[in-house]
């Protein structure tokens, strides 16, 4: 029973003894009354500092060029209206050098412009050629006081030749005509049975009344195309009248005729037109019983071949070189003009044929063009184009960039802005390629903020000397060199403060008080500043003190979760150490 009870006594005694121990440690004595606070230091050390902008922003080609197709410049003119894309030989992304070929072209319409309008040349220039009876290399020793020359246009014979000499001529007047009388041409009328039996192409004869003999004839045009005519005007010796003084009607066909004309045949003659039933075989003369003869009359219009000569400008007829009938060969001079309006007529002839020389020109600079080259050393930003594909000239069909220059902008705040400053150096860093730098500058510094979600922002702008690694669109970062110095005197940020609008710090005396002391301050980051003057390296300046604690809070001891109960003097500042400083106590009243 004793030893029980001696158990008991001892395990009491170690609990009570235990608990005593443990409300020592972790309860600790009533604080002795401070003497003052504790201040927490730093010292003013010499080093180098850099202060800079931060910002984020996407990269952009500052250079590029356009891939065009050639030609639609200045004003329209007769050229090209649209390519065919025959091949495409890029794509987006690769790199390409100056004049690289990167599409070809085709043009069936250029080549038929070209062609027409070589042929157009030709026909004006001989045409002006003639009339001055020079060869066409000499078109440019063309006088326009000299006048103009009207020529034959075809060979044959010359009739209705009525000027002379001195004779003002009108512009658009017929001066004469050049017929080929070799062949005539007749125009019959036939009447709806007639016309059942007629075709192009039939052997025909025909009957004069100013000489004897037939002379053969082939159809060569029918006109379908039946019209009412009045008998009256229709050769047709059988005509009477119905008695009651009317005119009466014929429903009439148009026929045209040509034969060889024998040299007597002239226009306005009246002839009698007999269709043959059978072909003449090759040497058999004509005979009158093998012909349908028609009811009417037809008449001799003209003659197959026959130019009228007209007169181009209003001026006075200075030379005639032939005479009415005359025989003459193409080309012959016939009739001289003189005049200011012949002189005017000169100039644009000459004119008209310049400006198609400068038309063709461009039309054969547009087929050699027919293939679109890279404007620039480069990457393929896009390309939008096809094969089969019809496009106009001028248009863009993609953009070339560099990645040797690029751009960004980015955006600093009201506070950052007034250190980012024109031509500042700039590094900028790529996530997508670690441990890479680019150097660049500010080309442009916003004067206006815009509103941000209540925060004011201005844009800057960065030039970057790039890479071939670079694309349009990465995020990249950018430092903004805001300047730096080397081997300055240095404090903390928290151990400056403003008072009467002047910089100041605190600093710890050697009785342990501070000292409120004027500083000029130079370059600051986000953790130190400059001090130009007022401070000596060495020197302790206040970063904070136990009197800045609200009643609430105290210095906590870095010993860890339970106190030291020591006699071991003044408690560690939470930021202090690194540079020397400490937890500096304020001396005891009276010391």
């Amino acid at each position: 029973m004793m030893q029980r009870l001696g158990m008991i006594l001892v395990i009491v005694t170690v609990v009570l003894g235990g608990g005593y121990y443990a409300y020592r440690q972790l309860v600790p004595p009533p604080a002795e009354e401070a003497q003052g606070p504790v201040y927490a230091t730093e010292k003013v050390v010499r080093g180098d500092i850099a202060v800079g902008v931060d910002a984020t922003g996407t990269l952009n080609p500052s250079n590029g060029g356009g891939i065009q197709v050639p030609g639609g410049y200045g004003p329209r003119t007769s050229g090209v209206s649209s390519y065919i894309v025959d091949e495409v030989l890029a794509k987006e992304g690769d790199n390409v050098k100056k004049d690289q070929l990167l599409v070809k072209l085709s043009s069936p319409e250029l080549e038929t412009k070209i062609e027409n309008m070589e042929k157009q040349l030709k026909s004006d220039k001989k045409a002006l050629a003639e009339q001055f009876n020079i060869p066409v290399s000499e078109l440019s020793q063309i006088n326009p006081a000299q006048g103009i020359t009207l020529r034959a246009p075809i060979s044959g014979r010359v009739i209705g030749l009525e000027v002379s000499e001195g004779e003002e001529m009108l512009a658009g007047s017929i001066v004469a005509k050049v017929v080929d009388d070799s062949r005539f041409k007749v125009t019959a009328s036939l009447t709806p049975g007639e016309f059942e039996t007629v075709k192009k192409g039939q052997q025909a004869v025909l009957r004069f009344s100013e000489f004897g003999g037939l002379i053969e004839a082939k159809v060569t045009n029918v006109n379908s195309s039946a019209a009412p005519i009045q008998r009256s005007q229709l050769k047709d010796a059988q005509y009477a009248g119905d008695g009651d003084g009317k005119e009466q009607y014929q429903l009439i066909y148009r026929v045209t005729l040509e034969g060889k004309n024998p040299g007597l045949v002239r226009p306005g003659m009246l002839v009698q037109v007999g269709l043959l039933t059978t072909a003449l075989a090759v040497g058999e003369e004509p005979d009158a019983t093998q012909a349908n003869w028609l009811r009417y009359y037809a008449e001799v219009k003209g003659y197959v071949d026959e130019e009228s000569v007209l007169s181009t400008a209003e001026a006075i007829a200075t030379k005639i070189y032939v005479d009415e009938m005359e025989t003459v060969e193409e080309g012959a001079p016939l009739v001289s003009l003189s005049g200011e309006d012949a002189r005017q007529q000169i100039r644009e002839d000459l004119d008209e044929i310049q400006q198609q020389e400068m038309d063709l020109q461009q039309l054969y600079a547009q087929f050699e063009q027919m293939e679109v080259r890279a404007p620039m050393d480069g990457i393929v930003a896009r390309i939008e184009s096809e094969p089969g594909q019809t496009i106009e000239p001028g248009r863009w069909l993609g953009h070339i960039y560099t990645t040797s220059d690029m751009q960004m902008w980015v955006q600093v705040d009201d506070v950052d802005v007034l250190l980012v400053k024109q031509d500042a150096p700039v590094t900028v860093t790529v996530a997508a390629l670690p441990n890479k730098t680019f150097e660049g500058k500010v080309t442009h510094v916003s004067t206006m903020g815009s509103d941000q979600n209540g925060i004011p922002r201005f844009q800057v702008g960065v030039q970057v000397t790039g890479s071939a690694e670079l694309r349009p669109g990465m995020q990249a970062q950018a430092f903004i060199d805001a300047g730096s110095a080397e081997d300055v005197l240095m404090v903390p940020l928290e151990a400056i403060f403003e008072e009467d609008s002047q910089s100041k710090v605190e600093v710890l005396q050697d009785n342990g008080m501070p000292k409120v002391v004027k500083v000029e301050i130079g370059l600051m980051n986000d953790r130190n500043a400059e001090i130009k003057s007022g401070l000596e390296e060495g020197q302790l300046v206040v970063t904070g003190s136990t009197a800045d604690l609200l009643p609430s809070q105290h210095i906590q001891s870095q010993d860890g979760l339970l106190p030291s109960n020591g006699d071991g003097g003044g408690e560690e500042p939470a930021n202090g150490g690194d540079n020397g400083g400490g937890s500096q106590p304020a001396p005891a009243k009276g010391e």
